[in-house]
Formats: C-alpha cells, structure tokens, sequence
C-alpha cells in the first residue's frame, strides 16, 4: 500500500482529526475496567483472571510497537491505521465469540493478543506523520494525537456501561457488547484511514522549517545512542510515577480520609477517578504544546522536578487537606500524559524524522516496564503495610518516597541528554537518495 500523498491544496489540520480517530478508538483499552465484574461474575473469574486481556494487550502494545515500528515508516499511516483497525476491531469479535460460547481463553487471546497489536501499530501510526505535517509545532501535533489516547476511556466507559445495562451482564450480553464495539471501532477509525495523507513536500508550511532539517538518525543507529537510553529512563520513570496513583486512585483517596471528619464516599471517589482522567488528557495536549515554546529539556524539568515535589507535598501534607491532595494528584497525572505526548517530539529533535515513528515505536517499551514497575510498587508495599497494622495514608508513604527517587533519577537522565553525535547522523548522499525515492514513488 503506497503513501497516501495529500494533493495540492490540502490542509495540514485534516490530519490531526484523522490521528484522533485512531487514537480515540485504541484510548479504549483504559475502561476495560468495565468489563471486569460482568466478566467475573458470568464466568467465574478472580479479580486477576480477568485482568489479564488488558495485561496482555499493553504488553503487545509494547511489543508490537517495538516491532513494527520500522514497518509503520516503510508503509506509511494508512497501511499501519488499517493494521490497527482490522486487529483492533477483529480482537473484539474474536472476544465476542469467547463470551458466546463462554471460552474466556479466547477472550484473552482475542483482546489481549490480536487487539494488543491493534493498539501498538494503532499508537504509533500516526506520529511520524504528524510530525512531517507539523515541523514547526511538533509538540503541539503529537499532543493532539495523543490526547485521544487519554480521553478514549471517558467516552468507552459510560458507552460500554450503558450497552452492558441494556445487552444484560451475562456472558450473551457481554458478547453483544464486545460484538458492537468491534463493529462501531472499525467504522470510527475507518475515517482516519481514509483522511490521513502524506505531505507532498519536504516543506509544507512555507514560512515554516522543511522537514528534513537537522541530523538525522536511523532506527538501527538510535538504539546505539545514550541520548535513546537517556529518553528511555526519563519516559520509563515519569510513567511510573503517575500510573502509581492512576492504578490505585479510588482506593487511596478513601484510605487517606477513612479516619477523618468527612470521609471519601465510592461515588466521590469515582468523580477523583474521572477527574484524574481529564487531567491526563488535558496534560497531553497543554503541556507537549508549552514545550514547542520552551523546549523539550525544560519541560521535562518540570514533570520530573516539579512531579518529585508534588509527590513529596503529598507525603508529608496529603492526609491533612483534601484540596491538596486532589490537586497535587492532577498535576502528577497532567505531568503523566503530557510526558507521553511531548516524547515524540524530543525524539524529533535529537534523531530527526527519518525514521521517528520507528524509534518512537523502539522506546514504548519504556511503557510496558512502566505499566508493571509502577503498580507493583503500590499495590505491594500497600500490602505489606496492611500486614503489619498500618492503615489510611500510611499504606503508601514509602511508595511515594520511592516515586521521588524514580522521578529524580529521571530528572538526572534528562540532564545527561546532548545532542547525538555526528557518527551517528545518516550521510547527506544517503539521505538524499531516500528523498528522491520518497518523490519518485509519490508521482508513480
């Protein structure tokens, strides 16, 4: 499948909404909550049991992002949002049959396996073009991208709870949702697949920078890099420190004041939960858009210094304010989606746009640690805690003084990214000859 190259004329902000359709669709995956205690209680399952198709399917994001990054830049974005749509969309119906015919295997494989790779090719697809589009503003284009990615659950989840009220939450049910949402994803991201278009030129913006300006650097080249290994312990350790508390947000508010005059009810501590989520989704498109004006170094000495403090504020003053805790808690999470948005463009800087979508599929692995580090850490030394009598805040204050250290050291890693060294760039001869290629192709 060639590029699809936009003609002359074409608007750059068609692109944008072509991304957030895929984004929107695959930003599904964090209400899988919502299936949880049907799926529990019309098959039987434990609380981890059926946990494990979104397990699986953040690890295949990982993985198949990783993988098939390289892939993503060879075809273009329409080739990857149609990879992603069919796996995204036939995980469903695989998942739908497993509900069916009560073979949760098929459940897991389905959504976790086939969907998982829908998600990783899905999130990657469209930033490099983004990119390419937005020279000029990069952070602001990959935010708007990946803020759909962040607010997909706020649409998923009251849809997917209505349809399980009106289907019933027994397994004919749950298979009639899954059947629905497979049939409404494919049709939603559909749209994207036939509005996204590559640039035509290596300048699309005529006051703007081309896109080619700069060092470029491959894939192969950028794993070879401390400046890839750098980014990949910063994005590594400011996930942690906000999937943490995104993972565990209910149950710790109502533990912080259980003891107190006015204590958390489950209904106040479902609107926190909402509230963290819209403070994800707004961080990713404010702040990655701030680092266009500031830089990428400086705003990631915001998330990762400003974060550490926020967290210390929560550790020594959290229990005695319920404002402060709320508002500290959104700014971690804005500082956790604004983080995801904002790497795509401090790759941008460093490696160029040669192969960015591949080295920005390479570094998501940081996620799939992240999405097992940070959670880990809560839920086990809130245990542990538990076990020897402790209770309310003081189940997670070490947690939050090893989310400090975590984000210190990503602080540190920040500040020990230079530019790449030229032994590393592609060689103008080489680089030209894929741009004539690139040309060559676009007239065919």
């Amino acid at each position: 499948m060639s590029p699809p190259v936009a003609p002359p004329g074409w608007s750059r902000w068609l692109v944008p909404p072509a991304a957030l359709s895929v984004h929107l669709s695959i930003g599904q995956a964090y209400a899988w909550s919502v299936f949880k205690p049907p799926l529990e209680s019309a098959l039987g399952l434990s609380g981890t049991q059926s946990a494990l198709p979104f397990q699986l399917g953040i690890v295949m994001l990982g993985l198949s992002a990783a993988f098939g990054g390289t892939l993503v830049e060879r075809n273009g974005p329409r080739w990857a949002m149609t990879v992603a749509l069919i796996c995204f969309s036939s995980g469903f119906l695989i998942a739908s049959l497993g509900a069916a015919t009560e073979q949760y295997w098929l459940i897991v494989f389905g959504y976790g396996f086939v969907g998982g790779i829908g998600l990783g090719i899905g999130y990657i697809s469209p930033v490099s073009t983004l990119i390419k589009w937005f020279p000029d503003r990069p952070g602001m284009a990959t935010g708007i991208a990946i803020m759909g990615f962040g607010g997909g659950a706020l649409i998923a989840s009251p849809w997917s709870a209505q349809m399980l009220e009106s289907f019933g939450s027994d397994s004919s049910g749950i298979a009639v949702a899954f059947l629905v949402h497979g049939l409404s994803y494919a049709v939603f991201m559909l749209l994207g697949v036939l509005l996204v278009r590559v640039p035509r030129t290596r300048k699309p913006v005529d006051s703007g920078p081309s896109v080619l300006e700069g060092p470029q650097v491959s894939a192969r080249n950028a794993i070879r890099t401390p400046q890839f290994w750098c980014l990949w312990v910063i994005l590594c350790m400011n996930v942690s420190a906000g999937i943490g508390i995104l993972e565990k947000a209910a149950p710790m508010i109502t533990d912080f004041f259980a003891d107190s005059s006015t204590p958390v009810t489950v209904t106040a501590a479902a609107g926190f939960v909402a509230l963290l989520s819209a403070a994800n989704m707004t961080g990713r498109i404010v702040w990655s858009s701030t680092s266009d004006l500031i830089g990428r170094k400086n705003i990631y000495r915001v998330y990762l210094g400003v974060g550490a403090l926020t967290y210390l504020l929560i550790a020594q003053f959290g229990d005695s304010s319920k404002p402060l805790f709320i508002v500290c808690a959104l700014v971690i999470l804005s500082f956790y989606g604004g983080g995801f948005a904002t790497i795509p463009a401090y790759l941008k800087d460093l490696f160029g746009t040669y192969q960015v979508g591949a080295i920005h599929g390479r570094l998501l692995t940081a996620w799939s640690t992240a999405g097992v580090l940070g959670p880990l850490i809560v839920n086990w030394i809130a245990d542990r805690q538990e076990e020897a009598g402790k209770s309310g805040s003081d189940l997670y204050g070490m947690s939050f003084f090893i989310m400090i250290g975590l984000l210190v050291v990503g602080f540190v890693a920040n500040e020990l990214v230079r530019p790449v060294h030229p032994r590393f760039h592609i060689p103008a001869p080489r680089e030209a000859a894929d741009v004539v290629q690139r040309q060559q192709s676009e007239s065919a």
